[in-house]
């Protein structure tokens, strides 16, 4: 059973690109249309940790070609070992064609490339590939090069049931896609599809590159897809350059293969941007229809409007004023209740504020600044000339934590600072690690890590004179400045000093 439905390219990438079967000469034909067809045949739910043969017939394409396959069940892998015979040359169905490649295809018509098949000079082919598919049907079709991902329609080989199968028959419902013959070659002069002249010599790797190129350069992939077939280009470059000094087979395949595959995702890749190009310019199509229906709707609306307004010019006039009237006093009303509810937003935050500041002023000492509220920890609270904390310091962060825990939103900077006694260096390096061991203790008490940033500023910015010894105790210090929208005040706001 065959159904075949001409869509637009878009088709490879989604439903969304169906289009007309046969456009009028009035209407804009599409630059590029693929054509598929969809297709039938037998899949094999193959026994888990079993053996079974399958056989191949050739297609009407291909009447004599027949073959044979071993498939072996193993522990998450279907190892199929396929053999061949009496099969044509590729080319017999199109200049684009070189080669022919196994297909794997699911119960839901998911088409998975299993490998080239190359016959030799009588026809025979071998091929020994794996799956990761557990049922499944097998088919051969004749390609363009090795790397394509959608089968073609020219399906030359299928696989069948017979007796010795060993396995429970699935039918493939007529899902999986074929590209129809003739779609690498839609927009291109016919001038330019005469076949690539095939030297023996030349390995058949370097051929599909030269028509992998081709193809993509055909559909428009230098400017689609530029970087990916420039890549391609330099691949098969390279690989000409390796055969004509008679460099290294395996570089020559290598590079002649990677030439297919860059090639393939450069076509692809065009496809689909020719396919949203497309779609956009249906739209954009479909959207000035539309304007242009509106308009005219809009219209002839207003000239019945027209004719009935001269009647009743007076009465619409007082509607309206009446209308205009009601709809300043609305948004009055909706401005006073956006201020009110700001002035009530201002006073929460202020009372949320002046509660938080009232918590933690009973634990240290807490002050309100422009920067947020800045809680005082003295240096009494560290080991002397450390910043280890002692028990009562952290029983005092502890009750601190839990009241920030209780509110949302808060950010902490943590801020060291030491006397002038000492060095430059052991002061700042000081007033870092004891910041730092405020910030850890927090958090190990649940407050976010991020929500803490941790800063030291050593001997500057005193609060008191170092001249005394009351002034340095003064000035070693640590200050958590708590902040956030939901006490009405941002980190930044304000500077160090004057503290």
């Amino acid at each position: 059973m065959r159904r075949i439905l001409t869509i637009c390219i878009a088709l490879l990438i989604g439903p969304a690109g169906l289009c007309a079967q046969t456009p009028t000469p009035t209407e804009r034909v599409p630059i590029y249309r693929v054509t598929v067809v969809a297709r039938t045949t037998k899949a094999i739910n193959y026994r888990n940790r079993a053996q079974t043969k399958v056989d191949f017939r050739g297609t009407s394409l291909m009447p004599e070609a027949v073959g044979d396959a071993d498939v072996q069940s193993r522990q998450g892998t279907i190892r199929v070992d396929a053999r061949m015979r009496h099969m044509q040359p590729a080319n017999r169905f199109g200049a684009e064609y070189m080669t022919f490649v196994l297909w794997a295809i699911s119960p839901e018509g998911r088409a998975v490339n299993l490998g080239e098949v190359l016959p030799d000079h009588s026809g025979n082919a071998q091929l020994n590939v794996t799956s990761q598919l557990q049922a499944f049907g097998l088919i051969v079709t004749a390609e363009p090069y090795f790397a394509v991902t959608q089968p073609s329609d020219v399906v030359v080989m299928e696989n069948f049931v017979t007796t010795h199968t060993n396995g429970t028959i699935e039918e493939v419902d007529a899902k999986y896609e074929l590209l129809r013959r003739g779609q690498y070659t839609l927009s291109v002069n016919p001038t330019a599809l005469t076949p690539l002249p095939v030297d023996e010599r030349t390995p058949i790797d370097v051929n599909e590159a030269r028509n992998a190129v081709r193809i993509a350069g055909w559909v428009g992939a230098e400017k689609y897809a530029s970087d990916t077939y420039d890549k391609a280009k330099l691949d098969l470059q390279n690989a000409e350059s390796l055969l004509a000094h008679k460099g290294n087979r395996k570089d020559i395949i290598t590079n002649a293969r990677e030439a297919a595959q860059m090639s393939e995702d450069a076509r692809l890749i065009t496809i689909r941007k020719m396919a949203d190009e497309e779609r956009a310019r249906e739209k954009e199509q479909t959207a000035q229809a539309q304007a242009k229906s509106a308009a005219d709707a809009a219209a002839a609306a207003q000239s019945a409007a027209d004719a009935a307004r001269a009647q009743e010019q007076a009465e619409q006039a007082r509607q309206q004023r009446e209308a205009s009237e009601a709809a300043q006093r609305a948004a009055e009303q909706q401005a006073q209740q956006a201020q009110t509810q700001m002035a009530q937003a201002e006073q929460e935050k202020a009372q949320m504020r002046a509660k938080l500041q009232q918590q933690l002023n009973s634990i240290l000492a807490t002050r309100d600044s422009a920067r947020g509220l800045i809680m005082n920890m003295s240096d009494v609270l560290f080991d002397f000339g450390k910043y280890t904390l002692k028990p009562e310091a952290r029983e005092k962060l502890a009750k601190v934590s839990g009241i920030l825990l209780a509110y949302g939103g808060l950010t902490v900077e943590v801020d060291g600072y030491t006397d002038n006694v000492g060095s430059d260096e052991f002061n700042q390096t000081l007033s870092e690690e004891r910041a730092s061991a405020v910030r850890d203790y927090l958090a190990s008490e649940g407050v976010p890590a991020a929500s803490m940033t941790v800063k030291g500023f050593g001997k500057t910015n005193p609060i008191a004179s170092n001249d005394t010894t009351d002034g340095r105790q003064k000035n070693r210090r640590v200050e958590m400045v708590v902040s956030g929208d939901a006490i009405k005040s941002q980190m930044g706001e304000g500077a160090p000093g004057g503290r």
